[in-house]
């Protein structure tokens, strides 16, 4: 018996992933492990994969298998936020940028993990508390965006116990690495590398007249109080919307290092993903176009599900 032990699955939401369930059941059954499922993912699709509950998942399996994008992967993620269970992400569709293989290559990366020849990637998450009380954890961002009909984000950045600046803009995005090229990338923050573990706070359509994204390091908490001029604002948690905020009220996003594994097999680069899912070229007055400029890859369409 090899070192994986069990396997979990996490699934998309939406597509059925039957035939590939099915392909890593029969894999298992040839090494001997046990194939483990949420009972409202495996359930909706006809597989034999052993459901259990979320708690059991986390404590039994020695891999997870995320079946779907970058969406899938950030929600198993959460789920093992803390554990050092590796997580193996299995690209169902477009390009990821936290997916490792596609799926034709799943049983061969299945024989590498299982006999050790692989390496992870540790991935920062941001935690923040509402002031309900309620925690939550996010490994691409937490923002507070604006809600339809009310007035935009007026909001106080305070560092170290001091204000530090004050943004009026659509949104504020409050980024890990990981989220960089999320919707951090999107509001024009900087890319950077997932082996970077720093926040990054970016304005989404800023209307003051300092609009640029702030870089800290992972040991600094930033604190953001909405101000009396502020509209409502809709908090969201890598992209779903948990509650909302309104003038007065104050959350502070602290860094929870390496609260996750990657699981990485050497195929691909973060650079070339980058390149790929963000049509990176260049300027033409540079020089030469890169051997993978000729792709039609559009900026914005491909942002990663979040």
């Amino acid at each position: 018996m090899g070192q994986i032990g069990s396997i979990g699955l996490i699934l998309h939401p939406r597509r059925n992933p039957g035939p590939v369930i099915e392909s890593v059941v029969d894999w298992a059954r040839t090494n001997r492990t046990e194939v483990l499922g949420l009972p409202d993912e495996v359930g909706r699709i006809a597989c034999s994969a052993v459901a259990v509950s979320a708690e059991a998942l986390v404590a039994k399996a020695g891999l997870i298998v995320s079946l779907g994008g970058d969406g899938t992967m950030l929600r198993a993620m959460r789920l093992l936020s803390g554990s050092a269970t590796p997580v193996l992400g299995v690209n169902l569709g477009r390009l990821g940028f936290l997916a490792e293989i596609d799926v034709e290559d799943l049983a061969p990366a299945l024989d590498r993990i299982d006999s050790g020849r692989f390496t992870t990637e540790a991935r920062m998450a941001v935690r923040t508390r509402l002031p309900d009380g309620r925690d939550f954890r996010a490994f691409n961002d937490i923002a507070v965006v604006r809600v339809p009909g009310h007035g935009m984000a007026a909001i106080s950045i305070s560092l170290q116990g001091d204000e530090f600046i004050r943004y009026a803009a659509d949104a504020l995005v409050v980024a890990t690495s990981t989220g960089s090229t999320a919707y951090s990338f999107a509001a024009g923050g900087p890319i950077l590398s997932p082996r970077v573990e720093a926040i990054l706070v970016v304005p989404a359509s800023a209307h003051s007249s300092f609009d640029r994204a702030l870089v800290l390091p992972a040991d600094e908490d930033v604190t953001l109080e909405l101000l009396p001029t502020t509209g409502r604002l809709a908090v969201e948690v890598d992209g779903e919307v948990v509650g909302y905020l309104d003038a007065g009220d104050r959350i502070t996003v602290a860094a929870c290092p390496a609260a996750a594994q990657v699981v990485r097999l050497g195929g691909t680069t973060f650079y070339q993903r980058a390149r790929r899912k963000l049509g990176i070229r260049g300027s033409i007055e540079a020089g030469r176009p890169h051997p993978d400029d000729h792709a039609d890859f559009g900026l914005h369409a491909d942002i990663p599900e979040r």
